[in-house]
């Protein structure tokens, strides 16, 4: 945390000096009040003389006498009761200095504690984009979502809402234990014998606290994780009349979530009532012990000042119970901190070249050169895969579900690197190349058409920057997608929906070609692109990929035969492995795999 506060330095010196100034005035409005009234009282019957400021003596004598010599002054001009008035409006004067000061120290951390949570917000989304696709297939959305909510909210709540009291509070408890000892240090040294006690219990009630929490927090997760896959796959719920049996899941997570908060809370709410009763015990047993002093006779302390001590050790006990419930709040904090943590710290094998070598175009052939690759510490996905697609050419890769056909693009943009071989573009291997360079000459159309909650015209502008209204319309007309969009109720500016539920899937597939056109990329990655689409959609996105395929490098994954017939090469791949490899015709004439494939397509 300590890096998310270092920008806001200033802003901490400030809070620091109102508190300090804060706890300055409180303490001298007691000091002040309690000998102005003993004189006012007739307690104190001394005839005072003004004493220089230069004179041989302490400080605190100077300035004690000069203050009884004006309190007798005043009430021998104005009387005691118009005396009183004045020591009033003086109180009156310093506690509002003493308040303004607090205040003004309150209001200095709250932008700090916004910035704080959004600098916060900021990193992990940072974070986030930055990751690579396999940290999403091992983690559940819903914990990420409920990290950046739910975690980032305790985190604002306990810790960065406890600042405010870690700084002011040890201020006012140092301010206080030294007017203490200055004024009677056997009290004080038995008060701090005293005071172990209270501190071992309020840590006792603090111990557990953050892996309570750290378990609420899991479950919150929990909880999220299953709201977001109910709605990803209401259709489902529905079609199966599974809504009693999602229901029954998430309560039983609600009720899980709730046993641990509930156990969190209690423990929490014990702070306030404990801390309340020892600081009581606290205060009876140092005014006993005062009171044996003052009743021996032995001049340690008189009774005035006993007071004075009393009701100092008195404000103390506030602070203390402020800053023991920052140490609860932290823990608690802390947990989700961790959880946090998980998404910062996570590695990211991608890794940008210490000296990156820029491109700005394909200018000859893509080769990949036995590529192996395999998840984690999994068996291998690709064994050995070599081939060559030169600048224009469009190669196919078909084969079964599960072969490996949709990892092995993948490795091109680097989504992941491979374990063993190369990927070479123009010669260059692509990982000495700026990865933003490399993404820029790629352009994908995917089997499930990724849109966002925005208009048509954010969707395929979505990675381009500066593009005219005149060239999103060419690249709609080109992809199929005009007449529908002109038809739709705001045209251009109409919004798709979440994830564009408001359109078909042909539809959807058509703006996602569009904005590939936009983007107008050297190589064209297409992954099953029309794999789930009726005939009529089939034949209109085919349209449009025929037109974007024209002048670019492309390697398309197809599942539907008759879609790559004119490819320059298709590739068999099974289990991990080109077993095949050759035209449309070549293929069928080998009597291999591929025609078994086509026969079945025919069928």
């Amino acid at each position: 945390m300590a890096h998310y506060v270092a920008p806001y330095k200033g802003y901490l010196a400030g809070s620091l000096a109102f508190n300090l100034l804060s706890a300055v005035l409180n303490v001298f409005s007691f000091l002040s009040l309690i000998p102005m009234l003993q004189l006012l009282f007739g307690i104190d019957k001394n005839d005072y003389t003004f004493i220089p400021w230069d004179a041989d003596m302490s400080l605190k004598d100077i300035l004690l006498n000069n203050l009884y010599y004006y309190t007798t002054q005043m009430m021998a001009a104005y009387g005691p009761s118009q005396t009183l008035l004045f020591i009033g409006l003086f109180l009156i004067g310093t506690t509002l200095l003493k308040t303004g000061s607090y205040f003004a120290s309150a209001g200095i951390m709250v932008p700090m504690r916004a910035g704080i949570v959004r600098d916060i917000r900021n990193t992990v989304y940072t974070k986030i984009v930055s990751l690579p696709l396999s940290f999403f297939s091992d983690e559940r959305k819903g914990d990420i979502i409920a990290r950046m909510s739910g975690d980032v909210g305790e985190i604002e709540n306990s810790i960065t809402g406890s600042l405010e009291m870690l700084i002011k509070n040890p201020i006012l408890i140092t301010c206080y234990i030294a007017v203490l000892i200055y004024t009677s240090w056997q009290l004080t040294i038995f008060a701090i014998l005293v005071m172990p006690l209270l501190i071992w219990a309020m840590s006792a009630i603090g111990r557990k606290l953050k892996s309570r929490s750290l378990a609420a927090q899991d479950k919150w997760s929990e909880t999220m994780s299953q709201l977001e896959e109910t709605l990803g796959g209401m259709r489902i719920v529905k079609a199966f009349t599974a809504e009693k049996k999602m229901v029954g899941r998430f309560e039983t997570v609600t009720e899980e979530f709730r046993r641990l908060s509930v156990r969190v809370s209690l423990r929490q709410a014990s702070a306030h009532p404990v801390s309340e009763f020892l600081g009581t015990v606290l205060i009876v047993l140092v005014m006993w012990y005062g009171g044996t002093l003052i009743f021996s006779e032995t001049n340690i302390i008189d009774a005035p000042t006993f007071i004075f001590y009393m009701v100092i050790l008195y404000s103390i006990i506030q602070p203390l119970k402020d800053f023991s419930k920052a140490t609860y709040n932290i823990p608690k904090g802390m947990a989700s901190v961790e959880r946090v943590n998980k998404i910062l710290g996570a590695p990211n094998p991608i890794k940008e070249p210490v000296e990156p070598v820029h491109v700005d175009g394909l200018q000859s052939e893509v080769v990949f050169d036995d590529v192996h690759f395999a998840y984690g510490k999994g068996q291998e996905v690709l064994h050995g895969v070599s081939f060559t697609v030169k600048k224009g050419q469009t190669v196919a890769i078909v084969g079964q579900s599960g072969g490996g056909k949709s990892t092995l693009v993948d490795l091109l943009p680097r989504y992941h690197d491979v374990t063993a071989g190369s990927i070479s573009v123009d010669g260059k291997d692509i990982r000495t190349l700026a990865i933003s360079d490399l993404r820029a000459l790629i352009g994908n159309v995917n089997q499930e058409a990724i849109l966002f909650n925005d208009s048509f015209y954010n969707n395929i502008t979505f990675g381009v920057e500066n593009a005219t209204m005149e060239e999103v319309i060419e690249a709609a007309k080109v992809a199929n997608a005009h007449d529908f969009i002109m038809e739709s109720e705001q045209g251009y500016d109409t919004p798709v929906g979440d994830r564009g539920c408001r359109l078909s899937g042909g539809q959807r597939q058509r703006i996602s070609i569009a904005r590939a056109i936009l983007k107008n990329p050297d190589i064209l990655i297409l992954d099953e692109a029309t794999r789930a689409l009726d005939t009529e959609s089939e034949r209109l996105v085919q349209e449009a990929l025929n037109r974007l395929m024209t002048t670019r490098t492309t390697i398309a994954i197809a599942h539907r035969l008759s879609t790559i017939k004119n490819a320059d090469e298709i590739l068999v791949l099974h289990e991990g492995r080109i077993v095949e490899r050759g035209t449309h015709d070549a293929l069928l004439a080998a009597d291999g795999y591929y025609k078994k494939l086509n026969d079945m397509q025919q069928l």
